[in-house]
């Protein structure tokens, strides 16, 4: 018999029955990628207005004169009083004070500058910053007012008629003073000329409302009567809010361990404070 060449093998194989090629694969879905709503950005900053506008309405709903409130209307709410707060012990004023405001103006002025100042600071500080700022230099600017309201008051008449406060100032001052210290940093992805801006932005801001707010006091006090304005709440919030701001860093441009770091020791020292001034406060002679 005759040899035969061997036969060659296919180029192309047969499809193995199990086998799919790469390409007919099926891919996983993609994620949708969805816009991000106004509030999201900024949760902390709409929760607090949101509680703000929250307890006006209940006021109002309540018979509250929503353009001017009675003293004994705000004081029911919450408002902060010396005599309340350093003769009855109702210390929880200095906290619910600044979610109280005495008519719709000014609600909306201070909504208005917290809505601005608080979608600025709110990718610095964070979500947790936000609150913790807002309610620690609020009641460090509640703490302060009272404490010059009971000197004052006592210095100048003897008499235990104390004027009654209110607002988100306070604590809208607080924020712009962390602002003014944390837009130094040059952690900061933002182009250097760009933090200039903000920065002094907010330092014109906070500075134009200081002049305003203690020429209406002198011009009330020439005259006799007129709009009061709370200063010392201003003045308080400012302070402190340039104190928290002291040990941080900037939440975008930082590590995160770091900045939770750098968070836990500003709440515990301006909480520190706070707490220490206010014993000194109940240690004042009635």
């Amino acid at each position: 018999m005759g040899s035969y060449p061997p036969v060659p093998e296919p180029e192309i194989l047969p499809p193995d029955p199990g086998y799919i090629p790469p390409m007919y694969q099926p891919q996983p879905p993609q994620p949708v990628s969805r816009r991000k709503r106004p509030w999201a950005s900024a949760p902390s900053t709409y929760l607090l207005i949101g509680i703000n506008c929250l307890v006006f309405l209940a006021m109002t709903a309540r018979g509250v004169n929503p353009a001017s409130p009675t003293a004994e209307q705000l004081l029911h709410w919450g408002a902060d009083n010396a005599g309340a707060v350093l003769l009855y012990g109702e210390w929880w004023r200095i906290v619910t004070a600044m979610f109280v405001h005495v008519g719709i103006l000014h609600l909306a002025t201070n909504m208005w500058c917290l809505w601005n100042l608080g979608l600025l600071a709110e990718p610095v500080l964070g979500s947790m910053g936000v609150l913790a700022v807002y309610v620690l230099t609020g009641a460090a600017g509640n703490l302060l007012s009272t404490f010059v309201n009971w000197i004052g008051t006592h210095n100048t008449s003897g008499a235990l008629d104390f004027s009654v406060g209110a607002g988100a100032s306070g604590a809208v001052f607080g924020i712009a003073g962390a602002l003014i210290v944390l837009l130094k940093s040059p952690r900061l992805p933002v182009p250097a000329e760009e933090l200039r801006k903000l920065r002094r932005s907010v330092i014109y801001f906070a500075a134009i409302n200081l002049v305003i707010g203690f020429s209406i006091s002198f011009g009330t006090s020439v005259i006799g009567s007129g709009l009061r304005i709370d200063n010392m709440a201003h003045l308080g919030g400012f302070s402190s809010g340039i104190l928290f701001a002291m040990p941080l860093v900037p939440r975008i441009g930082s590590p995160r361990t770091l900045f939770d770091m750098r968070l836990r020791i500003a709440v515990l020292m301006v909480v520190g404070l706070l707490v220490l001034f206010g014993f000194y406060m109940a240690q004042l002679p009635g």
